[in-house]
């Protein structure tokens, strides 16, 4: 075992060397790997964010009823009562005019410019439903029934927005495997073609180990090595392209977030996934130089 230890440790360091005496075209190639393998995983980072971000955010479905002008609030508040009583309503709360006139305030930057308009504002009931009871059909019939009411002039169902966005990440997500697919099957050809150009530089080399009684295996190692070592380099690439992409939107995402009294940042891979994209790249390159290997070593034979 030791014996088949230090061997592989010769093959891996052989390997090590001859990357470093061809710097150029090394260098090309896992640039181009990088790439390749930085594409998805950006995609995905970007995906983690949104979802960040859409996750700090009440997604629970809320209805939110508009009253109309006319409606006092004492006549409100008796209303709301009514409406917590409905089957599948978990909470109803009531906003009067003057709440949501200092909310809009606070929020919209007007400052004390709002306060020599009169109040336009309506008072709004938010509605929360029972979550186990939100589903499409249940809170489309909880919207009609609240309509229906003679205080009531909008209902809008603020639950939409989020299922869309959903929606735009599931799109987003499948599209992101799709080119997650796409990109490692470019890795392999690039691998593959590398190290067939490898195997036909050794040609005599190769015959020669062949003559002497080398086996199959002890000829595809260095190869193997070779290509695994393109591909963790590669990978290792596509994770500093990534850090330092985030690095360079994270400044004005942080100013943007905080314009919206946000504590957001961005994040990029953890270490988990960046273990992950490392090992995706070594065995796309061990898998690429493998096919490589087994269909070009047959075709060399000593004469």
């Amino acid at each position: 075992m030791r014996n088949y230890l230090l061997r592989h440790a010769q093959v891996f360091f052989y390997s090590l060397g001859q990357l470093a005496r061809s710097p150029f075209a090394s260098l090309m190639t896992i640039a181009v790997i990088g790439v390749a393998l930085a594409l998805p995983s950006g995609l995905y980072v970007l995906i983690d964010n949104v979802q960040r971000v859409s996750g700090g955010i009440d997604s629970s479905a809320r209805i939110s009823v508009f009253l109309k002008k006319s409606v006092n609030d004492s006549h409100a508040e008796h209303w709301t009562e009514r409406v917590r009583k409905i089957p599948g309503v978990a909470k109803a709360e009531y906003i009067p005019p003057k709440e949501a006139l200092a909310e809009f305030k606070r929020l919209s930057g007007f400052g004390s410019a709002i306060d020599t308009l009169d109040n336009p504002l309506p008072g709004v009931v938010l509605v929360t439903p029972v979550l186990a009871d939100a589903d499409a059909e249940a809170l489309t019939a909880l919207v009609e029934r609240l309509k229906k009411s003679s205080e009531v002039d909008i209902v809008q169902l603020d639950f939409e927005w989020v299922q869309r966005l959903n929606a735009l990440l599931e799109i987003t997500r499948r599209a992101a495997t799709l080119l997650a697919v796409v990109l490692a099957a470019s890795v392999l050809l690039i691998i593959g073609n590398t190290i067939r150009l490898a195997v036909y530089n050794r040609r005599d080399e190769i015959e020669v180990i062949k003559l002497i009684g080398g086996t199959g295996a002890f000829i595809r190692r260095p190869f193997l090595y070779s290509g695994a070592l393109q591909g963790l380099f590669g990978a290792l690439a596509a994770w500093l392209l990534i850090q330092l992409s985030l690095s360079v939107v994270a400044g004005p995402v942080a100013d943007l977030a905080l314009l919206y009294g946000s504590d957001f940042r961005v994040k990029g891979l953890d270490f988990r996934a960046a273990v992950a994209l490392l090992a995706t790249g070594a065995l796309l390159g061990w898998l690429g130089s493998r096919l490589a290997v087994g269909r070009h070593l047959s075709e060399i034979e000593p004469s």
